[in-house]
């Protein structure tokens, strides 16, 4: 294990040795193993969206066994995803792969005023399945936040008591952000992170911040004390600053998908504010097998400092 794997465990003290050990499993994994950054893929798109609108750019897609040996073959650090699609590969990949079981789950057919995801999976489900964590969505913002924060923090209770760790994916959205712009404010995302950390949260995950004040309070802090916010690395600091003053490992979305360069560039501001890494699905799992490789191994060099 490297000084810096064991420099950020040590900022998780109260938790148990099972708890800091998969931690550890998903942070000593694959290209980016011992580097203290992760890319992990996400496929939770086919319940969120649809499989035609996720798969069809690539049908490769629609078999969960694509997902996880593109994981495995471009060598991230874990492969998220619902309890389905775990069900169906976990047995046959035991031991290949990190995996986070996504515990909650929402779908584009019902148009809800108050964003709510349903529970569909357990942390014994995710013991059962060798999981390293269990996966959370909150959404800040939404008059539907109470039963989410109480909802998560039993799922993070239960999950360490079976030493699992907690990824958590913070979307601020709902009643209290009017502007779509708010979504994606840089003192929103840094809220939205700091709200996921006091939750107990062991990885965050969050939208890339714009040059975007939503919060009228929050902007006249941000004047009085001349906080950058013009370029990529100077916003994710910010979001960065927010966990715990760096302390928490925080990751970043890949968003819709994206020309390469791009993406590449935007990666490059994420590496330059200290982010800790990327969740990367679509820009990945929707481009040709080795075009995704490709790609994945693009990113991680980035985050590598190649």
């Amino acid at each position: 294990m490297s000084a810096r794997i064991r420099e950020i465990l040590s900022w998780y003290p109260s938790d148990n040795p099972g708890t800091l050990t998969n931690l550890a499993r998903m942070m000593m994994h694959g290209r980016l193993a011992g580097t203290g950054k992760l890319v992990i893929l996400p496929v939770d798109q086919g319940f969120e969206h649809g499989p035609v609108r996720s798969f069809q750019p690539n049908p490769a897609g629609y078999d969960p066994e694509y997902h996880i040996q593109l994981a495995i073959d471009a060598g991230c650090s874990a492969y998220a995803a619902p309890l389905g699609a775990l069900e169906a590969v976990a047995g046959k990949y035991a031991g290949q792969m990190p995996l986070i079981l996504k515990l909650n789950n929402s779908d584009s057919l019902a148009k809800m005023s108050s964003p709510i995801s349903a529970v569909t999976g357990s942390v014994k489900d995710a013991v059962r399945l060798g999981c390293a964590a269990i996966g959370y969505t909150i959404y800040p913002g939404s008059a539907a936040r109470n039963p989410m924060y109480e909802d998560l923090r039993e799922l993070i209770s239960e999950a360490k008591a079976h030493g699992l760790a907690s990824v958590v994916w913070s979307y601020p959205r709902g009643e209290g952000i009017t502007d779509k712009k708010g979504e994606t404010a840089v003192d929103v995302a840094g809220y939205a992170a700091q709200i996921a950390c006091q939750l107990g949260a062991h990885i965050v995950k969050v939208k890339p911040p714009m040059d975007f004040i939503y919060q009228d309070e929050a902007k006249k802090v941000f004047e009085k004390y001349s906080i950058p916010t013009k370029t990529m690395a100077e916003r994710v600091h910010h979001v960065v600053q927010s966990c715990f003053a760096g302390k928490r490992i925080v990751i970043f979305s890949g968003g819709e998908a994206k020309e390469t360069g791009a993406l590449l560039e935007e990666i490059k501001g994420l590496r330059d504010g200290g982010a800790f890494g990327s969740i990367m699905g679509r820009n990945a799992f929707q481009r040709p097998h080795d075009e995704a490789v490709k790609l994945l191994h693009g990113v991680m060099d980035i985050f590598a400092g190649k």
